[in-house]
């Protein structure tokens, strides 16, 4: 733990760590103040799309913490990054919240329903089937397939709901196309908060509650790992991946000193 406390870097995914849906998870405000007072660099670097980096600090105001916005980093943010950098000015069909539209519009990113370089997938709780069915025929048309990240399910107050992965998988079954996933595990994100954080992988530590997507997008990246029992992955499961992480803990209140 000694090690794991000088560490200089903090990687959090929010979703299982930070909180579920709108309540806060034990001993996360004992950490966020330990972050603050030890001067640690951190980021929140999540794989939800559906909200902007302002939205995240507000709804952790709510709850009683004060975070800064540039503290935020969202597979939304990635994945318009990643599309405006493999071709600036294109246009995309969405589904998904503001957050992700907010995204694409701010890199310069079209909404296009008919005729679309990219189709885009993210969380979205307005998911139906004329949605679906016009990203299969607009896939089939030719258009590539993107996925906010690679989730197959998300942890709430009442239990776990389906992710990107999940709502995604219509479409590609459908149409025999395989997407491309942005967030976390893909080391794309993580680099991109490395160099947020302005701190070398070997100085940094990734902490998540999902073995498939937060442990090995840390693992992929150099960086020490942390796995909370406070979402979505549990000991028995731990057991069924090649990979561990370097700590499994309760929750992040177990990282201040008492």
């Amino acid at each position: 733990m000694d090690m794991l406390r000088k560490k200089q870097g903090f990687i959090c995914d929010m979703d299982g760590v930070i909180y579920h849906g709108n309540k806060l998870l034990p001993g996360v405000e004992e950490f966020v103040r330990w972050l603050s007072e030890k001067e640690k660099n951190f980021l929140f670097l999540t794989n939800s799309s559906q909200y902007t980096p302002k939205e995240l600090q507000q709804k952790l105001a709510r709850m009683g913490l004060d975070v800064d916005a540039s503290h935020f980093y969202t597979s939304a943010l990635a994945t318009a990054y990643f599309l405006d950098s493999q071709s600036p000015g294109c246009s995309a069909y969405v589904v998904g919240e503001h957050g992700l539209m907010n995204a694409l519009y701010d890199r310069g990113i079209t909404y296009n329903d008919v005729n679309p370089e990219y189709v885009v997938v993210g969380e979205s709780l307005a998911y139906n089937l004329d949605q679906i069915t016009k990203a299969i025929r607009l896939v089939s048309a030719g258009a590539k397939l993107i996925g906010t990240n690679y989730d197959l399910t998300a942890p709430s107050e009442s239990g776990i709901v389906p992710a990107c992965r999940a709502l995604i998988a219509p479409i590609q079954l459908a149409t025999e196309k395989n997407a491309y996933f942005v967030g976390k595990p893909n080391p794309l994100m993580m680099r991109t908060g490395l160099r947020m954080l302005g701190v070398h992988s070997e100085n940094a530590v990734m902490i998540g509650d999902r073995m498939d997507t937060d442990i090995i997008a840390g693992i992929e990246t150099g960086l020490d790992t942390v796995l909370v029992l406070s979402g979505v992955s549990t000991l028995k499961t731990c057991e069924q991946y090649p990979y561990r992480p370097r700590f499994i803990l309760k929750g992040v209140g177990e990282i201040p000193e008492n």
